[in-house]
């Protein structure tokens, strides 16, 4: 499978050139099933190049292979989303999407961070994708029983386990935030947890200096780690991220599950229903689930007036869109 990135400037020819020479060495090959489909893939690629003058002001990315397990043969040529730097030729097992994933990223990122005394999760939310990054756990022990000069000695050594722990935090979340900041991509940072251990915690000045002062205000109190506790976060987090796409997201389908239990016929579902519901103007919002399937009613959403939400598998709720709704659910502005 070959993938090529071409970036802006680079004539055609000189990269044509390179491909015809990559051709001929590929006839060194010795198993004949790889070397007919790297010919295949190479031959396809020269044969789209010369069809197109100049490289795009963003560039120009084609991957071409056949995939031995489905025997289907693709070419796909297209420009970037945004300017792509690099020149890359390979022709490999898989293509290499690597660099279009940097390119497509979320530019609204926030970090998230749950923290207790022996026990924290780090995550970033990125549009409707909420990811745990880390999940870190100190070994603090319980209240002490000792009394006199003993109590306070053990007072102190867990004291100074728990600074040891929310050091090793901050550090963790610093490596994770820190490079987001810097490429102006980090919008904010929600903190929670448990009691005071939160306060302690930003106040103690366990992360960078610029990284605190995108600290959203206020701490939340959140009950649990992990992801469940990272979106109790994101749903708790008020006006802090309104508009953001997975809060949005989930209000949607809280409304959705809400109108489905009175069944006052305000759901919509179903390919022909929904493009009825689309044409005459009646849908509010739709979520859609996106695979191939799904690929021409978003764009006929996408020119209606309905708000329009593609999820993936990052949404708990997607395979039951996709499973149980064909993909496709909406809530209508009128029955």
């Amino acid at each position: 499978m070959l993938s090529l990135y071409i970036p802006p400037g680079r004539p055609i020819a000189d990269v044509t050139n390179t491909l015809r020479q990559e051709l001929s060495i590929s006839q060194n090959i010795k198993l004949k099933r790889t070397r007919e489909a790297v010919e295949m893939a190479i031959s396809t690629a020269i044969d789209r190049l010369s069809k197109i003058s100049k490289v795009p002001d963003n560039g120009l990315v084609i991957f071409s292979g056949k995939n031995f397990d489905t025997e289907e043969f693709k070419c796909i040529v297209f420009s970037p989303p945004e300017k792509t730097s690099v020149y890359f030729y390979r022709t490999d097992k898989e293509f290499h999407t690597e660099f279009l994933e940097d390119l497509i990223e979320e530019n609204d990122v926030y970090g998230l961070l749950i923290i207790e005394r022996d026990e924290a999760t780090i995550g970033m939310l990125r549009g409707s994708r909420l990811e745990v990054l880390e999940e870190l756990q100190g070994y603090i022990p319980g209240k002490h029983t000792k009394g006199g000069q003993s109590q306070r000695r053990e007072a102190r050594i867990i004291e100074e386990l728990v600074h040891e722990f929310h050091k090793e935090v901050g550090e963790r979340a610093n490596s994770y935030f820190l490079p987001y900041l810097e490429n102006k991509k980090l919008k904010g940072i929600l903190v929670g947890g448990p009691g005071f251990a939160k306060q302690d915690f930003v106040e103690g000045d366990y992360i960078d200096y610029r990284l605190k002062k995108m600290i959203i205000e206020p701490l939340l109190d959140i009950s649990y780690q992990g992801e469940n506790g990272l979106r109790e976060m994101v749903m708790r987090s008020g006006d802090a991220l309104k508009g953001q796409k997975l809060v949005e997201v989930e209000k949607a389908l809280e409304e959705i599950k809400y109108h489905l239990a009175k069944s006052d016929d305000l759901v919509v579902y179903g390919r022909k229903e929904i493009e009825a519901a689309l044409d005459s103007g009646a849908v509010e919002f739709l979520i859609i689930y996106d695979d191939d399937a799904n690929r021409d009613l978003i764009q006929k959403a996408e020119s209606s007036k309905a708000n329009l939400y593609v999820v993936g598998s990052e949404l708990p709720e997607a395979e039951w869109i996709r499973k149980t709704f064909s993909g496709a659910i909406g809530k209508l502005r009128y029955k």
